[in-house]
């Protein structure tokens, strides 16, 4: 029978799976249709009354899209609406947020070094944070609806950079870059709930009863949808830093979740441009590098950690695997298996850093990440990897009946 630790992984990847595939669909589609309106041809007198149009090959085949300014004279038949992409994607992104974050909060959402919080503390903070963001954000939205959309992306940049800055003072570095991530996520998800979809069934419910729909309507969710189409690279990034502690193992992550939506914008504003057949600004490319020079440098500045929070402050569970039958065993084997890379200052020939941000020097640290040791060098033959220290199978089955052994472990529950 598989026990908890390993039914969750699997959940968990599921989960991640399912989230990265309807991520990228709601990615393609959001970029296909921004792409397209602004690559109509709106100099043509359509005979049909529509605003543009674009002719397109793909597949083999040739499509001719039209696109109304305001809706058709009628209703058609038949009408495709772009919505569960988002909703799946927001969704199945929470439930990532709980299982990874909610339920291993004393390992990857508390950091007592950072702030000391309870459990249900940290959670409330995150789902709270959630909503407000999309509170925030549409409140600039609705009172500078009149502005300059450079104004409102300003203004939300204000929002965003508070926000990193929040994050980072309140949890791990690693869940304070990927909740600026979903911060980021809830907005865009929100914009179709909320905004473009209600929006768009107006226009609709207009055509069925006979009237000429408002125009105000098209308008703001076009607004709604390249907000979206702008913020999406940040949060993709945001998403995948938590793989590399180079962005959020360093006190200056909060500086750097800035500097990547200031990327997002460059580079999207390059392809719209291009899109829009407006030229090719390739400074914003030169812009990009240089941000992402920026970024590197601050990632590789050395940080002294205070010798208060050099040493790991274990919570409930991790005190459970520290007192465990066995845990001397594996201290040892952990040391002198994987301690040379998994160090403050790797001791491997090529290593600067600890692979993920995963020390393993102390007891302390060993007992923090049971459950990786587990699945990475107990139940699977992940690490070491091509086994290049050696580890042998009695000593992986000493790993494997540690944590099995402990107290509120997988087999017991």
């Amino acid at each position: 029978m598989y026990d908890f630790a390993v039914i969750g992984e699997w959940i968990e990847f599921a989960v991640r799976w399912t989230h990265v595939i309807t991520a990228i669909a709601w990615i393609g589609s959001s970029f296909y249709f921004i792409a397209l309106d602004l690559g109509l041809h709106r100099d043509r007198n359509l005979a049909s009354g529509a605003d543009g149009e674009e002719w397109q090959v793909h597949g083999g085949g040739f499509y001719h899209i039209q696109k109304y300014l305001v809706a058709p004279a009628s209703m058609p038949d038949h009408l495709v609406w772009f919505k569960w992409e988002s909703y799946m994607t927001w969704i199945t992104g929470f439930l990532m947020l709980v299982l990874v974050y909610y339920l291993g909060a004393e390992f990857y959402l508390v950091d007592p070094n950072v702030m000391e919080l309870e459990i249900w503390q940290a959670i409330g903070i995150s789902v709270a944070s959630l909503a407000f963001g999309w509170i925030a954000y549409n409140t600039i939205c609705k009172t500078f609806v009149n502005a300059n959309q450079t104004a409102v992306m300003l203004a939300l940049f204000v929002v965003l950079v508070g926000m990193s800055y929040f994050y980072t003072s309140v949890f791990s570095g690693r869940a304070a870059l990927l909740h600026l991530g979903a911060f980021t996520a809830t907005i865009m998800s929100a914009n179709v709930f909320f905004i473009i979809m209600p929006n768009q069934r107006i226009v609709v419910a207009d055509l069925k009863a006979g009237r000429k729909p408002d125009p105000k309507y098209g308008k703001i969710a076009k607004q709604r949808s390249t907000h979206n189409n702008y913020l999406t690279l940040p949060v993709i990034f945001l998403m995948l830093s938590n793989h590399y502690p180079l962005a959020f193992a360093t006190p200056w992550n909060w500086v750097i979740a800035c500097l990547v939506f200031l990327m997002g914008v460059s580079i999207r504003h390059w392809f719209n441009t291009h899109h829009a057949r407006q030229g090719n600004p390739h400074w914003t490319w030169a812009v990009t590098v240089l941000l992402m020079l920026v970024i590197a440098w601050l990632s590789s500045i050395r940080h002294e950690a205070p010798e208060a929070e050099q040493q790991a402050t274990l919570g409930p569970q991790a005190l459970v695997y520290a007192s465990a039958p066995g845990f001397e065993d594996v201290t040892s084997i952990v040391q002198g298996r994987c301690s040379m890379c998994h160090a403050a200052e790797p001791s491997w020939e090529g290593l600067y850093w600890a692979p993920k941000g995963v020390v393993l020097e102390t007891p302390e640290q060993i007992a923090h990440e049971a459950k990786r040791i587990y699945l990475q060098a107990g139940i699977t033959h992940a690490m070491p990897p091509a086994n290049l220290s050696y580890i042998e199978p009695a000593e992986r089955q000493a790993i494997v009946q540690w944590f099995e052994g402990a107290d509120g472990s997988a087999p017991g529950i």
